[in-house]
């Protein structure tokens, strides 16, 4: 049976905790249909988030591309903002365009809901990046979450008031008490934390006293209904209530919301043990989220040491202090974000925030630097992780800046070198640019630095910013007699000269290099230089020395298990082999480099991996494949930001200009919109040979009254409703209500889908 389609967005199950809310969503719905960007807004604690993505599971299945969530609470740095709106989004700043560019080209005609969630501490590039975003993107509509508005044009405030309270005084009906949001929450979480717990006539006074004094907040409900398991909820009360009276003077006058959530923090915090609490206060030094490894190396230390940290830290789970994930089947951990400010507080005063600082560093400092070269053969391991400890990473960077480390933070984002190169390449010659612009750190360290950098203007395709570092790592290389950067750089650099049209310069330094790795021991010298020469080779027209380079080279990658050198000698050679119609020898050398690819989530690879195989089922009669696999390539492209390379252009224009032939423009046209629309795992699939084109487009939901069949056949000749009515004898106006109606009855969303379809029912 075949399953429907995954609603697109990345929206998690809606919180358990999740409750009522009915007021505030019929505002935000509202509010939405009014306004393009609704600003969620109070103070930390009443539930922003949860009520955000219940309004947008409940309103994305309005938007044809699905819901969203940007998560911006472990940003921190503003030039970030966009980063984490492509993360969100699935995209990847892999190529020649910036984050930004690469956005607005993608969300251009999207329709779409974006949930940007706390944005408190990023108000000014927050405001900024989702102001910029509407503008260009009409169909884009936003929920942001935050302390305080973004005071950005359009926007509609709608302030998250606390739970609605019980009644005080006399007791409420226990049936009546029930449907209280406030206490629904309680309820839930200490059933949860119990397995037993039930709101009944005999705790009823104490559990509506619990949510009145804890003034609804969702946050500081939910850590004292986790006590339940030692303590009664009368109990509760009686402690919390004598806190509170410390700090009130021993009157009942109601504290600031905050006030009220801090002291209930506080409270959770004194009944921890000493080794709880300080595990907890050191779990502010991850600014996203981390594992048990991490943990036994950041958090522990003579007062708890590493064979605690498992049991400690299952604790603070169990009370409610830590989250927990599941991530790749690995267990995560996470701090909510008024939790890890209540943390950093805790560290300041136990004065260990210079130390974690300093601890957390050298340990992402050895972490990175023990796999970078080791990452290159252990690729998909090494990425998995960097993708998991990315945010941390970017918060030791960060104070690697802050402190003018310049040693610790060269070294770290030199080793970060593959995740640049296949998941944020603009980031990554940030980070770099920071660094190398300082005096300080290793020559050596530099010299690396410096070649990174280089490689990864090469792959944004631009020779002028990649010659001046690739430049310089040679003569780093050179003065520090570094023989392994040296071919590595000299290669690179030829790469960078071919982009730039010169041919003369790209081949003396192909020869510098191989010289360079005369009796090297170091397997990615050659592989580097072999890549040279066979981009050299396309570029030259030179299809023999392309073959000859890339097949030496895919196999010293195989030998090596270099998986990332592998899938570009295996293009290499599927696309020379494509280029002299060889067809047959084409299919399985693209087949397995973009098995790879899907593998590394390489999507710059992916992109022209597909486009390839869209070129060799052109060229093999497969005109229905073939559209859709390039309008695959074509979305793939503007997910990547990347360009066409060069020397495939023509083989691209070439094959589409084939099947719009064989297919007719109009549907051709409908085959390419459908290729465009697939997900890119139904992309791969199909590019593979594991999802075959459905026979059809989707089957008629009802069936087309005469008139309507006239229509549809006159709309798949190419006629405007005007053309129509006029061979029809009837209005214009009449056309536009027929076509809507088949629209409607067919399910689809434009003219060339009915074309498409009338075309394969004949």
């Amino acid at each position: 049976m075949a399953r429907p389609a995954r609603r697109p967005g990345n929206l998690p199950a809606e919180a358990a905790s999740f409750i009522g809310r009915r007021r505030e969503l019929a505002e935000i719905r509202k509010k939405l249909a009014e306004a393009r960007l609704v600003s969620l807004t109070g103070p930390g604690g009443v539930g922003k988030t949860r009520l955000a993505i219940r309004a947008a599971g409940d309103l994305g299945r309005g938007f044809r591309d699905g819901a969203w969530l940007v998560e911006l609470a472990e940003v921190t740095d503003p030039a970030l903002v966009s980063h984490a709106v492509m993360a969100a989004l699935d995209l990847r700043d892999q190529a020649a365009a910036g984050p930004q560019a690469l956005l607005r080209d993608y969300l251009r005609d999207k329709e779409l809901l974006l949930v940007a969630d706390n944005c408190e501490q990023l108000l000014g590039a927050a405001g900024q990046v989702i102001s910029g975003l509407m503008k260009a993107a009409p169909g884009v509509r936003v929920i942001a979450t935050s302390r305080e508005p973004l005071t950005v044009p359009g926007e509609y405030v709608v302030p998250v008031p606390p739970l609605e309270l019980p009644a005080s005084g006399a007791a409420e009906p226990l049936a009546q008490l029930r449907q209280n949001e406030a206490v629904m929450l309680f309820t839930q979480r200490a059933a949860a934390a119990t397995g037993t717990f039930e709101l009944t006539a005999a705790n009823q006074a104490a559990v509506a006293g619990l949510c009145r004094r804890l003034d609804g907040l969702p946050l500081a409900i939910e850590l004292a209904a986790v006590r339940i398991r030692v303590l009664t909820a009368e109990q509760i009360l009686d402690r919390l209530a004598d806190r509170f009276g410390l700090l009130t003077g021993g009157t009942r006058a109601a504290l600031p919301r905050h006030q009220t959530l801090r002291t209930t923090l506080e409270w959770s915090h004194d009944l921890l043990s000493a080794s709880e609490r300080a595990v907890l206060r050191r779990c502010c030094a991850f600014a996203g989220r981390f594992t048990l490894d991490d943990v036994e190396s950041v958090c522990t230390a003579e007062d708890v040491p590493a064979t605690q940290a498992l049991d400690v830290l299952s604790s603070l789970v169990s009370k409610s202090l830590v989250n927990k994930e599941e991530t790749r089947a690995l267990a995560c951990y996470r701090l909510h974000e008024t939790m890890r400010e209540f943390a950093r507080l805790k560290l300041a005063e136990a004065g260990e925030v210079e130390a974690l600082e300093l601890r957390c560093a050298g340990y992402y400092r050895a972490r990175c630097g023990q796999s970078a070269m080791e990452g290159r053969y252990r690729l998909l391991e090494w990425l998995g992780w960097a993708d998991l400890e990315m945010d941390n990473i970017r918060a030791v960077l960060q104070h690697c800046l802050a402190r003018g480390d310049v040693a610790c933070g060269l070294d770290l984002a030199a080793s970060l070198g593959w995740y640049w190169i296949t998941r944020a390449t603009t980031e990554g010659m940030r980070w770099l640019d920071e660094f190398l612009a300082r005096d300080g750190g290793d020559p050596q360290a530099r010299g690396w630095a410096y070649f990174i950098l280089g490689f990864l203007a090469v792959l944004k395709a631009d020779p002028v910013a990649a010659r001046p570092p690739l430049h310089a790592a040679v003569a780093a290389a050179r003065q520090t007699d570094q023989r392994e950067l040296l071919t590595e750089a000299l290669a690179m650099a030829a790469n960078a000269e071919n982009l730039a049209g010169d041919r003369g310069a790209a081949r003396r330094l192909i020869e510098e290099a191989h010289a360079a790795t005369e009796g090297l021991a170091y397997p990615p010298g050659p592989v580097a230089v072999l890549q040279a020469r066979a981009l050299n080779g396309f570029y030259e027209a030179d299809l023999g020395a392309v073959r000859a380079a890339a097949t030496e080279g895919a196999r010293r990658s195989r030998e090596s298990g270099d998986l990332y050198a592998l899938q570009m000698m295996l293009l290499n050679l599927g696309s020379a082999a494509l280029l002299a119609g060889n067809l047959g020898e084409a299919e399985p050398l693209l087949a397995e480099g973009l098995r790879i690819a899907r593998q590394t989530d390489d999507r710059v690879a992916q992109f022209h991996l597909v486009g390839v195989l869209g070129c060799r089922a052109a060229r093999s009669g497969q005109a229905r494949l073939a559209a859709r696999l390039l309008g695959a390539a074509d979305t793939a492209r503007t997910g990547a930001g990347a360009n066409v390379i060069p020397f495939l252009v023509p083989a691209l224009a070439r094959a589409a200009e084939t099947a719009a032939a064989a297919l007719g423009t109009i549907r051709f046209e409908a085959e390419f919109d459908a290729g465009q629309r697939l997900s890119r795992d139904a992309a791969l699939a199909l590019a593979l040979g594991e999802l075959k084109p459905e026979p059809k487009p989707e089957p008629v939901l009802e069936p087309l009254a005469p008139r309507e069949a006239d229509v549809a056949r006159l709309v798949a000749d190419g006629l405007t409703n005007k053309q129509i009515g006029v061979r029809l004898f009837i209005s214009e106006r009449t056309v536009d209500s027929h076509v809507r109606s088949i629209l409607n009855k067919l399910g689809f969303s434009s003219r060339a889908q009915i074309a498409a379809w009338m075309a394969a029912d004949g």
